[in-house]
């Protein structure tokens, strides 16, 4: 399978699954559920997970299945060298390779855990990002309750050490509130506030503004969340946040908007399951 097609299918797989995964009910909670004794907020409860069995192994089984043979094959290859390299230098190397090959699939989450093991060996601010961002990526992806707190742990991890080498580095603090907000801190506004810090210096922030903007759809305010996607759109046309201010618009009942972002992701997406589920929206809309 070729790259662009499995982009448009991780793609397509987000935006239909990751808005209705997000906390609500960690950032909008009952009174009694904010005062009772022990209450997270939705947030995981990390050092009870069993995260030392999620690695790079666990997450290549499922990532496979979406390749070809031949490159299941190649990636397979090249696991086994890396575990019967000799020097660490070798691993290194062999551990970029298979970060880049999984990254060249657009497959997160087995990358993720090969740039964590870069950074972990070279401690520099790109790759911390380049870990914390293919974590977040991952959860943002998954169904897999059991991987789950690991990538959220992992992601932290690795933007709470970016911090470390660049306090003001604005995308480390959009990364860290990006998995705060998913359930990597005991309450999710932590994560909200790092986020609007982030636009309150950069107020066109791509990924800030989109998450923030993911967030409002979740809690309802749907107003809010059109605002933060045409600020996305209007820098960036890409498919994700098109249909979500398409989304936002139908809420709103705004049809003749939310009309023309659907048809606007159709054009994006070129894919035919997608855009048929779009011509549906659209026909259920002009009804």
């Amino acid at each position: 399978m070729r790259k662009k097609q499995i982009g448009v299918i991780v793609l397509i797989v987000a935006m239909m699954a990751y808005l209705f995964s997000l906390p609500v009910k960690g950032l909008i909670r009952p009174k009694e559920e904010r005062t009772r004794p022990g209450a997270t907020g939705g947030a995981m409860q990390h050092e009870e997970q069993p995260t030392n069995q999620i690695d790079e192994d666990y997450v290549a089984i499922a990532a496979k299945k979406l390749l070809t043979p031949q490159m299941a094959a190649e990636i397979s290859d090249k696991e086994a060298q890396l575990k019967s390299a000799a020097s660490d230098q070798e691993k290194l190397a062999i551990a970029k390779d298979l970060a880049h090959t999984w990254d060249d699939v657009n497959v997160p989450a087995p990358a993720a855990f090969y740039y964590l093991s870069i950074a972990r060996k070279e401690n520099k601010l790109e790759n911390w990002l380049n870990a914390g961002n293919h974590f977040n990526d991952a959860y943002k992806l998954t169904q897999d309750t059991v991987a789950q707190p690991t990538f959220l742990t992992n992601a932290v991890e690795s933007f709470k050490k970016a911090m470390q080498l660049a306090p003001d580095n604005l995308d480390a603090q959009t990364g860290l509130g990006i998995a705060y907000v998913n359930g990597g801190a005991p309450s999710p506004m932590a994560g909200i506030s790092l986020l609007l810090g982030v636009v309150a210096k950069d107020p066109k922030n791509l990924k800030a503004n989109l998450n923030l903007g993911l967030f409002s759809m979740k809690s309802g305010q749907f107003e809010k969340a059109v605002q933060r996607f045409k600020t996305v759109v209007e820098q960036k046309p890409e498919l994700e946040p098109c249909f979500y201010l398409a989304e936002s618009y139908k809420q709103l009942g705004m049809k003749p908007e939310a009309i023309a972002a659907y048809q606007r992701c159709k054009e994006m997406a070129g894919d035919p399951a997608f855009n048929q589920k779009m011509d549906e929206y659209i026909k259920e809309l002009k009804n």
